[in-house]
């Protein structure tokens, strides 16, 4: 419920804020091809809180990379900082210019802004501002259907064609997607109104000629170049400034580091290797890896079982973790009381940490986990200690915790609740795992101070999920490991401050890791992915004329 009441807080927040610092660019604001040499334009926006769901986006738009799907004169453009996790300006669309935030992506090669005939089902879309082809002198119709699939949903919509305003430079006949449906709360939450992809041209969604590309066509930028800074130094300033045709040398110290991109698409380069200092690190991507930088994405994104290495490398811990010790002494006092009279998922029901829809988790997930029998078998004798408690483990102790849980699978499946094809949210999983232990444990007349004992270290044990989102101690920043990613040759470290990102106020913060895993399947991956907390401290040069990226001290 208080997740729920922040979640429409931060959203109403969203739009007092965006549109307070909305600029709308009239026909003064312009800068036509013949100007395009002129002096940068430069517009301050205004920086804003992280909220949860918007991480919740980050997350989610990371499905871009294996799930793209296919429907039939130098400008500065300044950039705000989302709390060192969402980097956007401002563009307009149409004739007069109609105004929209975007986030800047160099993962994605398509424009979309919210159409002024999104689906009544769409509440992001009436939340943000929005396409009305009617009040432009310029538009053109296309028609053809748009969708990209993101992890919370498909975003759909269609291809219309109009004058694209960007960064004072007004390029015609851009074609871009009148987004008709988003999914998620994510969407709802987010400070942006849509997204203006910087990618190469052969992701685009339709084949649609980005506007980078369209730029450079039609001869408006002095180089086929773009660089970024993202500022995460001076909270009073701007969030930072991308420069379209050229660099802006007070934006960097020394010289870039060059590497050639190894295929199209995304900004793909390859990655020499990364390692941690100090006794508890090591050393990855041993022989060299594949890497993108990527604006669109917040955080330090690799292979979920490396990530979790570095996690455990840099002393964070998963944020599941804490959720199911919490859960554990939170609702242990009421599952007890109910545990005996129905099956695990009713049992989490009645508590409110499964919904009706989501009780029967795929069966898979649980009574097929080996895992999750191990567990069960390792702390179904009541022993204080996990390593003893596996070593004295009897034979049969294993197929009887297994036989428990195929049992209660089963009935739950007689009872209707089985899910077709889904996984259950997370509290929803470790609210069963506990009440599959507790049935063992009150089975073999344990304590309840046993029960929370051996849960506590169970939640230690089992794994929710490899890669996902972890905490570090934030007073521990000043006393853990340096990170380092070697490209052509050359090192690039990050120090804590650097890699952990802080959320929240004074007095209520909370530090989490900048490493996040994704697996990305062959032949795309596997991948890392180079996202704002690497470009913040390293400004980035993108250099489509030579296919190449370029990394220098920011300044």
């Amino acid at each position: 419920m208080c997740r729920a009441i922040g979640a429409l807080l931060a959203v109403a927040l969203a739009l007092q804020v965006v549109a307070a610092s909305r600029l709308h660019l009239g026909s003064d604001g312009e800068r036509s091809a013949s100007s395009a040499g002129a002096q940068p334009l430069r517009v301050s926006l205004r920086r804003l809180p992280l909220v949860p769901e918007t991480r919740a986006h980050q997350r989610n738009r990371s499905a871009l990379l294996t799930t793209q799907s296919v429907g039939d004169g130098e400008a500065d453009v300044p950039i705000t900082n989302f709390m060192d996790a969402q980097y956007y300006g401002e563009i307009g669309l149409g004739t007069p210019p109609q105004s929209f935030q975007v986030i800047f992506d160099t993962g994605s090669s398509n424009l979309w802004v919210p159409s002024s005939k999104c689906s009544y089902l769409s509440i992001a879309c009436y939340l943000h501002s929005k396409y009305y082809a009617e009040r432009s002198r310029t538009y053109k119709e296309d028609g053809r259907d748009f969708a990209i699939q993101y992890g919370s949903g498909q975003l759909s919509g269609f291809l219309s064609q109009d004058t694209l305003t960007f960064g004072g430079l007004k390029v015609t006949g851009q074609i871009f997607a009148e987004a008709v449906m988003e999914p998620s709360l994510a969407f709802i939450a987010a400070r942006f109104d849509g997204i203006l992809g910087m990618g190469f041209p052969e992701i685009a969604v339709g084949k649609v000629l980005p506007p980078f590309q369209n730029m450079l066509e039609q001869k408006l930028l002095p180089e086929p170049v773009f660089s970024f800074w993202l500022n995460r130094k001076d909270e009073g300033k701007e969030g930072g400034e991308l420069v379209l045709g050229g660099v802006d040398p007070a934006h960097f110290v020394g010289e870039h580091t060059w590497a050639p991109i190894t295929r199209r698409g995304f900004w793909q380069f390859k990655m020499d290797g990364a390692a941690i200092e100090g006794p508890a690190g090591g050393a990855y991507c041993k022989g060299g890896c594949q890497a993108i930088a990527d604006t669109g994405t917040s955080l330090l994104v690799g292979p979920p079982e490396v990530i979790d290495d570095i996690n455990a490398a840099i002393g964070a811990e998963p944020v599941l973790v804490e959720q199911c010790k919490e859960l554990v002494h939170q609702y242990l006092p009421q599952l007890i009381k109910i545990i005996n009279d129905m099956p695990p998922q009713a049992v989490c029901q009645t508590v409110g940490l499964c919904s009706a829809a989501g009780v029967g988790e795929d069966r898979r997930v649980l009574s097929k986990s080996a895992q999750y029998r191990r567990l069960l078998a390792m702390y179904g004798q009541g022993s204080g200690d996990a390593s003893l408690a596996a070593e004295r483990q009897p034979e049969g102790g294993a197929a009887q915790a297994e036989g428990a849980v195929e049992a209660e699978g089963a009935a739950a499946q007689e009872g209707g609740a089985a899910q077709k094809g889904g996984v259950a949210n997370d509290g929803c999983q470790m609210c069963q795992f506990v009440v599959q232990y507790v049935k063992i444990a009150l089975a073999n007349n344990e304590t309840i101070a046993q029960i929370l004992h051996n849960l506590d270290r169970a939640c230690e044990t089992f794994s929710f999920g490899s890669g996902g989102e972890s905490v570090v101690d934030c007073k521990a920043l000043p006393t853990m490991p340096s990170v380092t990613f070697t490209i052509s040759g050359k090192d690039f470290t990050l120090r804590p401050d650097q890699y952990v990102l802080k959320i929240g106020a004074a007095g209520e913060e909370q530090c989490v890791s900048g490493f996040m895993g994704l697996d990305v399947p062959a032949p795309l991956g596997p991948l890392w992915i180079l996202g704002d907390m690497f470009i913040g401290p390293y400004h980035t040069v993108f250099d489509y004329g030579n296919e190449r990226v370029g990394f220098a001290t920011a300044a």
